[in-house]
């Protein structure tokens, strides 16, 4: 066993062993047994133990309702500290953590061996672009309050974590840690309400505050000197390789919640929590920056030829503006409407420019090391973050536009919108854009739908340039529909051109996209506004929800080669902003893999990309974890621009062709023309009781009613995540990939998984997938809960499951799952362990559930912690 491994498991013996000192001082000795029971029936029976396994379920289907709660809350309790201590594992000094997670020179031996000339990879690294975009999602299950717990235990294991700690200091800490783990067993682990809109970008900027603001300059930091010890090469001070946009309180696709009035109140108070934190920075440099030396420019700038601590002075002054932009904003935020006046702090350069002065005037001092430390920190803050913190995009659906428009029309008496062409549509909007009189009359009432479409559009021009980086149109399928969002931009007044990005999500839309927009780029007037720059969203979740994984991630890679040609012969840069989410059947993975498998050329123009619910906090939720994230990912970066994966050989085509063709048509046959399949999936999964989970402020449905085409991705890829079939990331797929054997291409398939990292990445992805499905506890879910005339899908999919499993061992040539990853096996199967119970608990509690109209309240707060538990215990929700 590795050191990491050892100590990784020291500390969740440790956290278990306090865990169950709780319990038994809370509940008692009866309850402890209770629960170390099913514990050592569960290690058993996943160790094979037939009787053992009965006797477990027996145990837990004879527990009264009052013992659910506790024993639920101690599994899932478990996970989430087992997740807390492998999370820690990732930086440790004696694990994982040994090594500096900014690693340049390996990075620029694999770039060396492979020809690539120091010019290059300088040029490349000028041109990097990051844009990490927390999303809104309703995938974090744990309350902030429960994550605050937790990242204070992390802070104990890292204070444990010297070889040299002396005895009274550990006793500190461990009485800090037992503290910590009672507080977690006494705070509820549910929300009771919904967070808002304004909750969840409160969260957002948490995790700026605990950790990006630190991790950005650290990293940049440690980067820079690798670089200039590496190749002699200083990242300017002006450079912005990474910075952060936002969709919590932009986000309106499908979420009522989220009006003109919310994204306005989120974007004040972004610039708040920026100003405050600036105003921290500035603290500080008012404290360092003491000297008195400084060129006689800068004297000039101060205006002041007397002061005796120049810099010092400056910070001052800024220091003041910092406090009346605060003083501001609270009135602002208030709904007062005041003017900005001069010595209130609303754009960077109001902030940049004083500190360059300061920043150069030290260099020309010699005291390159003051201006290199805090204030070059300061200097990288407002690159990354700016005054605004983070910027928000806004994202509507592209019929609300459409109708909306319909209004419109229809009260100026000149037709209905709605039914006009393609063609017609796209006369009207570009006469419209290039009209000098407005199109909506000033006294006009619209509907609340429409009014709502406007006033988001007049929240966009009072913003200044920049806060919003795009408008983004979900399900957009025609140009007009991206013309369409220019047309109210206008109308509301709008002073600049915003960046206006389709989202093409389903099969279709993917498929279509090429058409679309070389149709748009054909377009003088639209042209002509652009500035030859275009971004473009590449969903993931939908069309895996729509086709199945295989067919939509193959329609993902041509929709982004066919993109990537039609602005480059149309001569414009083009950013792909890639919707991932944090599961396997939402286009996750991890990034360095999730990098390679896109297209060559893919990320010339910047990488933007989603951070969704939980994977924000694993990747970015800790200083730490964030620098080892962003590392990741310049390095991927890197080597995907200067080393790009190959092009696939025309014959990989027409083998993915005939994958994408058999996978989608197994994956519909099922999912969409099986009339018992809708039944069976809401009977054999949790999906209808996780509407009552208050996971986010957005609905789980786009509409009340209707089927899986009306389903977000996130309740349904969450739903047979927690019955252990994981579904939609393999259904179809295993089927295409043994009828393709059949037909004589073994051979073929198993080159393509060598040679070509797209299709390594999806057979990568299904063994995944299949190590932590689970068909024994699949089939409990149908037993006790399924009508047994349907219960023969379950059989069928069940048997399809052993199948393909059989199918990617055969390719992988390996004898079983994750044979190549032996940790991560180990890993998924101590986590089975305290998954299984929660499992069979869920089972009991969904059957007691569904067969009373009324049944304790208990029960159903049991039943939430079991989803959570799962959850935790499967490292991902949706």
């Amino acid at each position: 066993m590795s050191q990491s491994n050892t100590l990784m498991n020291e500390n969740i013996s440790m956290l278990g062993s306090l865990l169950g000192d709780t319990i038994r001082e809370a509940l008692g000795e009866a309850t402890f047994e209770r629960v170390e029971t099913i514990r050592r029936l569960s290690k058993a029976s996943h160790n094979g133990d037939i009787a053992a396994h009965e006797e477990l379920v027996k145990t837990l289907q004879n527990l009264p309702d009052k013992d659910f709660l506790p024993v639920a809350q101690a599994f899932n309790q478990f996970l989430n500290l087992t997740n807390t201590a492998e999370q820690y594992d990732t930086i440790s000094q004696h694990a994982q953590g040994k090594e500096n997670p900014v690693n340049f020179p390996a990075i620029y031996k694999t770039l060396k061996d492979k020809g690539i000339s120091d010019e290059e990879i300088k040029k490349s690294i000028e041109e990097i672009s990051i844009d990490l975009v927390l999303t809104a999602h309703p995938t974090e299950i744990n309350r902030r309050s429960l994550i605050n717990n937790l990242n204070e235990v992390s802070d104990c294991l890292q204070q444990l974590d010297h070889d040299d700690i002396v005895d009274y200091k550990k006793e500190h800490i461990m009485q800090r840690l037992k503290q910590l783990i009672v507080q977690y067993w006494f705070t509820d682990e549910i929300r009771k309400n919904r967070p808002t809109p304004n909750e969840e970008a409160k969260w957002g900027y948490d995790v700026v505050e605990n950790s990006l603001w630190d991790a950005v300059p650290q990293f940049l930091r440690e980067l820079n000197e690798q670089l200039n010890n590496t190749i002699g090469y200083t990242i300017p001070v002006d450079a912005r390789p990474i910075h952060f946009s936002s969709w919590m309180g932009g986000d309106r696709d499908g979420n009522p919640n989220v009006t003109a009035s919310v994204t306005r109140d989120v974007l004040l108070q972004s610039r708040k929590r920026a100003a405050l934190l600036f105003l921290k920075d500035i603290e500080v440099l008012v404290k360092e920056l003491s000297m008195y030396a400084c060129t006689a420019q800068f004297r000039e700038y101060l205006g002041d030829n007397d002061v005796q601590e120049p810099y010092r002075e400056l910070m001052k002054r800024l220091r003041s503006k910092f406090r009346k932009t605060i003083a501001y904003l609270d009135e602002r935020i208030e709904g007062k409407h005041l003017p900005v006046t001069d010595d209130i702090i609303f754009d960077n350069n109001q902030l940049w420019e004083p500190l360059m002065q300061c920043y150069n005037s030290l260099i020309e001092c010699g005291m390159q090391s003051i201006a290199n430390d805090k204030l070059s920190d300061t200097l990288r803050r407002v690159k990354c973050f700016g005054v605004t913190l983070v910027k928000i995009d806004v994202r509507q659906e592209s019929t609300r536009h459409t109708e909306a428009l319909s209004e419109v029309t229809r009260y100026l008496g000149i037709g209905d919108y709605e039914s006009w062409s393609e063609s017609e549509k796209q006369a009207f909007l570009i006469k419209e854009l290039s009209s000098k009189r407005p199109l909506i009359p000033n006294n006009w009432e619209p509907s609340p739908e429409t009014k709502e479409v406007i006033e988001t559009c007049r929240v966009i021009a009072e913003t200044p340039e920049g806060a919003i980086p795009v408008y983004v149109i979900s399900m957009a399928r025609t140009p007009s529909d991206v013309l369409a969002v220019h047309l109210f931009l206008k109308e509301t007044g709008c002073p600049y051109t915003l960046p206006v990005a389709p989202l093409f999500e389903t099969l279709n839309d993917l498929n279509n996209a090429e058409d679309v927009m070389k149709q748009l780029l054909n377009i003088g007037w639209y042209r002509g506004i652009i500035n030859n720059k275009q971004m473009v969203m590449i969903g993931y979740s939908d069309s895996a929800k729509d086709a199945g994984a295989l067919a939509a991630g193959w329609a993902q890679y041509r929709g982004q080669e066919a993109l990537i040609r039609v602005c480059s012969e149309a001569g414009v840069l083009l950013t792909l902003f890639h919707g991932r989410g944090g599961t396997i059947g939402r286009g996750g993975g991890p990034a360095k893999i999730a990098l390679f498998s896109q297209p060559p050329g893919s990320l010339k123009g910047g990488l933007r990309v989603t951070e969704q619910g939980e994977m924000i906090r694993f990747k970015l939720g800790l200083p730490d974890l964030a620098i080892n994230t962003l590392s990741l990912y310049i390095d991927a970066i890197l080597e995907a621009n200067l080393l790009p994966p190959p092009a696939p050989k025309d014959e990989w085509r027409k083998v993915m062709d005939d994958l994408s063709d058999i996978s989608c048509k197994a994956y519909q046959d099922l999912v969409h023309r099986n009339e018992d399949f809708i039944p069976y999936f809401y009977q054999s999964t949790p999906e209808a009781e996780l509407a009552k989970l208050p996971l986010g402020s957005r609905p789980a449905k786009r509409r009340p009613t209707g089927g899986v085409e009306s389903l977000r991705a996130i309740p349904w890829i969450f739903g047979w995540t927690q019955n252990r079939l994981m579904l939609p990331a393999w259904l179809g797929a295993g089927q295409a990939l043994q009828q393709v054997i059949d037909e004589g291409k073994m051979g073929l398939l198993e080159s393509m998984s060598k040679e070509w990292p797209f299709f390594n990445t999806r057979i990568s992805m299904l063994e995944m997938v299949f190590a932590k499905a689970d068909r024994r506890i699949a089939t409990y879910y149908d037993k006790r809960l399924v009508d047994p005339k349907l219960q023969y899908l379950g059989t069928e999919l069940q048997n399809q499951l052993e199948k393909d499993i059989h199918t990617i061992l055969n390719i992988l040539h390996d004898d079983h799952l994750m044979e190549n990853l032996p940790s991560i096996a180990s890993n998924i199967a101590m986590r089975n362990i305290y998954t299984i119970p929660l499992n069979l608990l869920q089972v009991e509690l969904l059957q007691r559930c569904r067969n009373q109209e009324t049944y304790p309240q208990e029960l159903e707060q049991a039943l939430m912690v079991t989803i959570s538990g799962i959850a935790a215990g499967m490292r991902n929700t949706g």
